[in-house]
């Protein structure tokens, strides 16, 4: 009964006029930003992050989810259509859809990734509302040494599992938690790492780090990759659309599939839909009698995938509010998003803020009708988007940028910050070092920082208590393994390339 009465008041905050209108904004501007190529979730709530400020915080969370899932159908689009990937979730699907669109079947992809999207996202929101509570209520015994050894595992794992050189992820991790331990001591008032910048004091701006590190950079990096392929305008009327029997017979294990193991993933430090997604799409080219029929329009190809990523967007919100444990960079800012309001993301989220969280949840389900919504019908909507020329989008996206740094605290400094990040994030993309580190160490840095002093002053400095205690003990025992393990592996790696003879 009590799950009954928190699902009605859950309703009760997500119907509600305000929020209703912010969710619907954010899966529309989720479902633009996603078809955009280089403009992903990361950079879009980047970007959008100082409307929040202007709002509640149930109203500004529900609008950011919505950007966050929203990216996940509108990265689809044009994936399918002009195989170019909105996000890096997106990349699978233009291995089956885009041969689909190129067969005159475009239509018939886009409705049955919009199905499989819907039902992924649906079964990761039922684990969601069932153990959440689970785990927040095991969270509930947690102290300052089990939450450290917590983060220093989602800062490990995030950097391990990431594409590229794991040393350079734990660099970039690093240089996050510099940034964050900026500014004022909060123990003993004292400035650090300041330079005698007056502006520095209150610490580098997560508004202006974000939206230059993602915004900018995304943008500068992205204008000279743009191009516009031709679209075939037939292949997406409504006719073209329905799919066929074998079309469904072919689609519904796959899909259930591909749910269960972005259900998952998402739950898991440093994965999140991009892994999920790739996952399912072996895990299918495994099972299928005919694993020929991958790359050259297989339905399975599609749908899977897609409902994995959607089901992993939902789960990742299980370590965020129930632990306060982002698995991704994206879940890092939106927790860093609650943290500006004045809301401690944990174990006692749910008693102390119930509205919020349940209200969050239903969200879920209210945007997800209305993604689906708005990409059966309006497909050709978001078409003639796509054909808007890029060099009159980034402009007005970069204004945007310096606008909203500025609304912010109306001080100019943010700008320049902005200015600054976006310089230092393009050339880390030059250099091949992965960005989405530095603000998961950024993000969780600071509250590293916290708990580690205050199980030393709990402690009288003794440091065995990490050890000593069996959850934090066990949980610094796998961080351990799990760098171990990245440091051998990328041994391995680089014995097995010097043992390859080099070309003649």
């Amino acid at each position: 009964m009590d799950i009954l009465s928190n699902i009605g008041l859950g309703l009760a905050t997500a119907l509600a006029p305000v929020n209703l209108t912010y969710c619907l904004l954010g899966v529309v501007l989720g479902t633009v930003v996603g078809m955009l190529p280089g403009l992903g979730a990361l950079a879009a709530i980047s970007m959008l992050l100082p409307i929040t400020f202007h709002v509640e915080p149930t109203t500004a969370l529900i609008m950011l989810a919505g950007i966050w899932y929203g990216t996940a159908y509108g990265g689809s689009i044009a994936s399918i259509l002009l195989n170019l990937p909105g996000s890096t979730s997106s990349a699978v699907a233009c291995l089956d859809g885009y041969p689909m669109a190129q067969q005159g079947r475009a239509g018939v992809a886009l409705l049955m990734t919009t199905v499989a999207s819907f039902i992924g996202a649906s079964m990761g929101i039922v684990l969601l509302m069932l153990f959440a509570p689970l785990i927040a209520q095991i969270g509930l015994g947690f102290g300052s040494t089990e939450y450290f050894a917590l983060m220093l595992l989602g800062l490990v794992a995030a950097t391990s599992v990431s594409d590229g050189s794991a040393l350079k992820g734990l660099a970039m991790v690093t240089f996050g938690i510099a940034a964050g331990l900026v500014g004022m001591d909060v123990y003993t008032g004292a400035d650090r790492y300041t330079f005698n910048v007056p502006e520095m004091a209150d610490g580098v701006s997560l508004v202006g780090l974000a939206m230059g590190l993602f915004g900018v950079a995304e943008i500068i990096a992205s204008v000279r990759q743009t191009t516009i392929a031709e679209i075939d305008r037939e292949s997406w009327s409504l006719r073209k659309m329905i799919p066929t029997r074998d079309d469904w017979r072919r689609s519904w294990l796959p899909i259930l599939r591909g749910s269960s193991i972005g259900s998952f993933i998402g739950t898991l430090p440093g994965t999140g839909p991009a892994i999920a997604s790739f996952l399912a799409y072996a895990v299918e080219k495994r099972v299928a009698k005919d694993p020929s029929r991958f790359g050259k329009g297989a339905i399975e190809g599609v749908v899977s995938p897609e409902a994995s990523n959607n089901a992993a967007d939902q789960t990742a919100f299980i370590p965020t509010l129930s632990l306060g444990i982002p698995g991704s960079a994206t879940m890092a800012l939106i927790l860093a998003a609650l943290l500006l309001h004045g809301i401690t993301p944990g174990p006692q989220l749910m008693t102390q803020e119930p509205e919020l969280f349940w209200g969050l949840v239903m969200s879920f389900w209210v945007g997800n009708i209305l993604l689906v919504i708005l990409n059966a019908p309006m497909v050709g909507v978001w078409i003639r988007i796509l054909l808007i020329p890029y060099r009159f989008l980034y402009p007005s996206i970069l204004v945007f940028i310096c606008i909203g740094v500025y609304t912010v605290s109306y001080n100019v400094f943010e700008v320049w910050l902005v200015i600054i990040f976006g310089v230092v994030g393009y050339l880390l993309r030059i250099l091949n070092f992965p960005i989405a580190p530095v603000l998961l160490g950024f993000v969780l840095g600071p509250l590293m920082e916290e708990h580690f002093r205050r199980a030393m002053l709990i402690s009288r400095g003794d440091l065995m208590t990490f050890v000593e205690r069996p959850i934090s003990g066990t949980v610094l025992l796998i961080t351990a393994l799990l760098l171990v393990s990245t440091a051998a592996s990328a041994l391995l790696r680089h014995r097995r390339q010097r043992l390859v003879p080099a070309p003649e």
